[in-house]
C-alpha cells in the first residue's frame, strides 16, 4: 500500500526524464520536472504522491498450485486496511447507509483504515505465483474515464481513431497531466473495465505495442501537454489490454485517462 502509494517505478521515471529531455516549452518541462522531482521526495519519505491518496483497486494472480481462500482474501483487506493507515491514507470513507453514503449526509470516518478497497479481481495465470498488486486510483481520472461502444466497421483505424477522438477531450479536461492512457477493449462493460485494470497492472512505459504507440503518438499531436500548457507530452504512454470479441458490429472500450501520478501500482508475492 505504502509502496503503491508513494513510489514511481523505474520505467515511470525515465518516461518522465525522457519527455522533459524532449519537451522545448519552457512551462510544460517545468510541470513534468515538479512531478517528478516530487516523485522521488515522497520515495524517500515514504509518503503520499498526491492529495489524492486513492482508492485501493487489487488484482490477485493466482497460479495452477495456488489456491485462494477465504481466509486469505481477509487477510489481504486487513493488510489494506494496516497500509491506508500507514501511508497515511486521505480519509474518504463515507459513513452511513445507501442513502447517506450517495449524499454524503452521513459524514466522513476520520479512520483513514475505514476506506474499503474495490471488488477484488482475480486472474489464473501460468506463472506457479499468487501475486498481489495494488492499484490507487485517483477521483479526476475517474470523473473522466469512459466506456462506451465502439462500431468498428471491421477497421482497427476506426477504433483507434474514435479511442482517439474520446482521449483528447479527457486528457484536455483532467488538467493533472501528462497522462497515461489505460484502455481495455471487451465483450462487456465489465469485461473491457477489468481488461483496462489488467492493462494498469502489466504496462511498461519502456514497452510500447504498435497499437498503444499509434495512440501515443496521435494525441500527442493535439498539442494539450502538461497541465494543459501545450507541448509533446499530453501522454507519456498507453497500456492497453485487448480481450476476446464476438461476433458484432461493436466492441465496448474502456478507456481511463490516468493522471500525471498515475498508475500508482506495487505488487508483492504472497505465500
Amino acid at each position: 500500500m505504502v509502496r503503491a502509494g508513494s513510489t514511481f517505478r523505474e520505467d515511470q521515471k525515465e518516461a518522465y526524464r525522457k519527455a522533459i529531455a524532449d519537451e522545448q516549452i519552457e512551462s510544460s518541462c517545468w510541470v513534468m520536472k515538479q512531478v517528478l522531482d516530487n516523485a522521488l521526495v515522497a520515495e524517500e519519505r515514504h509518503s503520499p504522491l498526491c492529495d489524492d491518496t486513492g482508492i485501493p483497486h487489487l488484482f490477485l494472480e493466482v497460479g495452477p498450485n495456488k489456491s485462494v481462500t477465504g481466509a486469505l482474501l481477509e487477510e489481504i483487506k486487513e493488510g489494506v486496511r494496516q497500509g491506508l493507515r500507514r501511508l497515511p491514507g486521505r480519509p474518504m470513507a463515507i459513513k452511513g447507509d445507501d442513502y447517506a453514503r450517495i449524499d454524503q449526509s452521513g459524514g466522513l470516518d476520520e479512520d483513514s483504515g475505514a476506506l474499503l478497497p474495490s471488488p477484488i479481481l482475480i486472474k489464473p495465470v501460468e506463472e506457479d505465483v499468487l501475486r498481489l498488486t495494488v492499484l490507487m486510483l485517483g477521483g479526476g481520472p475517474a470523473i473522466r474515464g469512459i466506456t462506451q461502444r465502439v462500431f468498428h466497421k471491421h477497421n482497427v483505424d476506426v477504433v483507434i481513431e474514435e479511442i482517439v477522438n474520446r482521449a483528447i477531450p479527457a486528457v484536455s479536461q483532467l488538467g493533472c497531466s501528462p497522462c497515461t492512457l489505460a484502455i481495455g477493449i471487451g465483450r462487456s462493460q465489465f469485461e473491457a473495465t477489468s481488461l483496462m485494470m489488467e492493462a494498469m497492472v502489466k504496462g511498461d512505459f519502456g514497452v510500447q505495442s504498435d497499437f498503444e504507440k499509434r495512440i501515443t503518438d496521435k494525441v500527442n499531436e493535439a498539442n494539450v501537454g502538461p497541465l494543459g500548457l501545450g507541448g509533446k507530452t499530453s501522454v507519456l504512454a498507453t497500456f492497453s489490454r485487448i480481450g476476446p470479441q464476438r461476433a458484432s458490429g461493436v466492441r465496448i472500450v474502456a478507456l481511463r485517462p490516468c493522471c500525471c501520478f498515475e498508475p500508482r501500482r506495487a505488487n508483492v508475492e504472497l505465500e
